[in-house]
């Protein structure tokens, strides 16, 4: 489960975690994003039927057809969130969990991101707020995702650019330099920027009963790793800490040197699938 919502699963770099000769590997970009059809930009009229329920159904339906019995469920970042939302729906499914860069899209977290974070990038962050717009009862996140839905193309990519500017400096820790060069670059930015403000401002879908803390106890039993790095200020090491204390059959592994996501963090998820394998 690729990074998002609206990433994708680029150049396939995400097969390196997986050993070829224990695994049939299967990769899904999500509904809009990526290699699939129709990309949501050019399907806007029907956002509104992008939702983690219709991503989770999208999934089972792969797994039908491909005729897979259960399967291990793998996800960074947002991929997370999915991952854990389908297991959550399907448990019976779901042989193990291999997860990095853990969250699970609460509105603590999106706030976090959009706002709480800005207390490190106090200066990117003031611009970030200043290009949103926003009206007076809205939050950052809630009027870049009014303005990328309109049918306003000049600004629906002037939020985009904005978007991706920040995007690309909550993740800038490591590297400093980075920041202003943003995150995704013109050709993919404003479908990224549509579907990632369209689910965040609507929580991921996944709000009251249908948030996946509410419903940890359906896979409570079903082994898990999770992987995270405590430079990740994007999404602090509190989230999977906290999926970790109630959830007996996780492990959690922390790298002190890394943010969100990296090469020892995909050694770690590596080593876990190699021992998933063998369940």
């Amino acid at each position: 489960m690729h990074g998002g919502p609206g990433g994708s699963l680029g150049r396939g770099g995400y097969r390196r975690a997986f050993d070829p000769r224990a695994y049939r590997l299967v990769g899904v970009d999500q509904r809009g994003s990526g290699r699939s059809t129709p990309n949501v930009v050019d399907d806007l009229t029907g956002l509104g039927r992008h939702t983690t329920q219709r991503l989770v159904a999208d999934l089972e339906e792969v797994r039908d057809r491909l005729g897979i019995e259960t399967w291990v469920v793998g996800g960074v970042s947002w991929g997370t969130t999915l991952a854990l939302a389908y297991a959550e729906e399907h448990p019976d499914r779901v042989r193990a969990l291999a997860l990095m860069a853990v969250t699970t899209t609460s509105r603590d977290e999106v706030d976090w991101i959009t706002e709480g974070v800005g207390r490190l990038f106090p200066e990117e962050w003031a611009v970030f707020d200043h290009d949103s717009r926003r009206r007076v009862d809205e939050r950052p996140v809630d009027a870049y995702a009014r303005r990328l839905a309109s049918d306003d193309v000049a600004d629906r990519e002037a939020a985009a650019a904005s978007w991706d500017r920040w995007e690309g400096v909550h993740v800038s820790l490591d590297d400093p330099d980075s920041r202003g060069r943003g995150h995704l670059g013109p050709e993919r930015r404003e479908a990224f920027a549509t579907l990632v403000t369209h689910y965040w401002s609507n929580d991921g879908f996944l709000a009251g009963e249908r948030a996946i803390v509410s419903r940890l106890p359906r896979i409570t039993h079903i082994p898990a790793a999770l992987v995270h790095g405590r430079r990740d200020v994007s999404g602090p090491a509190v989230t999977p800490w906290r999926l970790h204390r109630a959830w007996p059959a996780s492990t959690l592994t922390v790298v002190e040197d890394e943010g969100h996501g990296g090469p020892r963090q995909v050694e770690a998820l590596s080593a876990a699938l190699d021992g998933f394998a063998r369940l």
